[in-house]
């Protein structure tokens, strides 16, 4: 249990919560590492290049408005900017307890991603893939190379074409330029721990 209740977005002070934990900084590092413009990302949330500048920054108020439409271009949610405000500092950037992921939706319906790395600024990123029955991520490619464990449940894996069914305790690794896919076609979810460098998501 998380050794405090988290509010939700709404019930902040929006200007002390972008003081409190630099949202912007979150903003420019997740914008960056999804490699979208500034331009691609303000015309998406409705606002100037400048005040979204503005708000990567910390020098400006970011109404909840604003940032519910970043939050989904940048495809996740709100709660993603309002995580770890009781991280003691000897810990931050280096440890993450596990009331404190942030959560995000991956491509494909029923398939949730925890971000188990503290940063996307790293050379690589960890994340724990929860896949509920009959869920399919699609093909898809990008840069980068990838590796996993299933900790639970079965994974389908595709990769440039060659077909893996995977059990508890198995493991893979394979070019992210690769068309891949993967599916949970068992009958409970799959849980999967990823490593890919560079940060994808």
């Amino acid at each position: 249990m998380p050794p405090r209740t988290m509010r939700r977005a709404d019930e902040w002070n929006v200007a002390e919560a972008v003081e409190e934990m630099a949202i912007g900084g979150q903003i420019r590092e997740l914008r960056k590492v999804k490699g979208l413009t500034l331009q691609q990302v303000a015309d998406a949330a409705d606002v100037s290049v400048g005040y979204l500048s503005q708000i990567e920054r910390n020098q400006t108020k970011l109404p909840i408005g604003v940032l519910k439409k970043i939050s989904d271009t940048l495809g996740v949610h709100m709660n993603w900017f309002f995580h770890g405000s009781d991280v003691p500092a000897q810990e931050k950037d280096v440890v993450v307890r596990s009331h404190n992921r942030r959560k995000f939706t991956f491509t494909g319906l029923g398939i949730e991603e925890e971000l188990l790395s503290p940063n996307l600024s790293g050379p690589l990123e960890m994340l724990l893939s929860t896949i509920e029955p009959g869920a399919d991520s699609g093909d898809y490619s990008h840069d980068g190379v990838e590796a996993g464990l299933v900790i639970s449940g079965r994974l389908d894996l595709w990769v440039a074409g060659q077909f893996f069914q995977l059990e508890e305790g198995d493991s893979f690794s394979f070019k992210s330029t690769e068309i891949h896919r993967c599916r949970n076609s068992g009958d409970k979810p799959t849980k999967v721990v990823w490593v890919i460098t560079p940060p994808h998501y």
